[in-house]
């Protein structure tokens, strides 16, 4: 059985927690954890750090999964360790608890989280977030570096450019098209399509600001 290493950064020890336990109720085999802001030895939810992201190189680590949040810094993250190690293989981590229906695709480095649905012919890009109870109809095409919040909505045939984030709770209806490193925010309804590197909130949702890639969420 292989063995999974988790990387993560500090202050996202949240969602590292989240990827431990869908690993273990996978019932995979889970390493320890690569971290350049703890201290060897250290635990987070169980688990020994085991060093920083050399620690990769200098014990031919070969598989894991970034458990960052941030859709920037997940982004990093992957460049960095590939730096290190080109054929690293960043695995694909599958809560038990989802409902994937044929026709899917799920690129590497992706994390489905508890009670998640991802209906047929939906295509998840790499190192994204299918979050807790979001749900993903039909022929959706998801970029990489993309979160889908907790129990957020996406209707049918519905893009999500790379390194964007649908928040908390919004609803995206069919057939609409968010840009690339954008931001819808929590509780939103999306009618229209929302252009590249924009942050729109609100019912119907409106582009409020303009983002950089690396900026925060909101």
């Amino acid at each position: 059985m292989e063995e999974i290493v988790i990387i993560c950064s500090g202050s996202s020890g949240g969602h590292a927690k989240l990827i431990i336990d869908a690993l273990e109720k996978a019932n995979r085999k889970i390493k320890g954890i690569i971290d350049n802001q703890r201290q060897p030895g250290e635990r987070l939810y169980g688990y020994e750090v085991l060093g920083d992201e050399e620690y990769v190189k200098r014990n031919s680590i070969d598989t894991g999964i970034v458990g960052i949040g941030d859709n920037w810094k997940r982004k990093q993250a992957v460049k960095r360790v590939k730096e290190i190690n080109p054929f690293f293989k960043f695995t694909v981590v599958i809560h038990p608890y989802t409902s994937i229906a044929r026709g899917v695709t799920i690129g590497e480095g992706t994390v489905v989280m508890a009670g998640a649905i991802i209906n047929s012919d939906a295509q998840i890009g790499e190192h994204c977030i299918v979050n807790t109870k979001s749900s993903i109809a039909h022929d959706c095409e998801i970029g990489d570096y993309v979160s889908i919040s907790p129990s957020a909505t996406l209707g049918g045939n519905v893009l999500v450019g790379v390194g964007s984030t649908v928040a908390m709770g919004a609803n995206v209806i069919h057939a609409v098209t968010i840009g690339q490193h954008t931001v819808i925010g929590a509780g939103s309804t999306v009618l229209d399509d929302i252009e590249d590197y924009k942050v729109a909130y609100g019912t119907p949702a409106k582009t409020v600001k303009v983002r950089k890639e690396f900026d925060k969420y909101l």
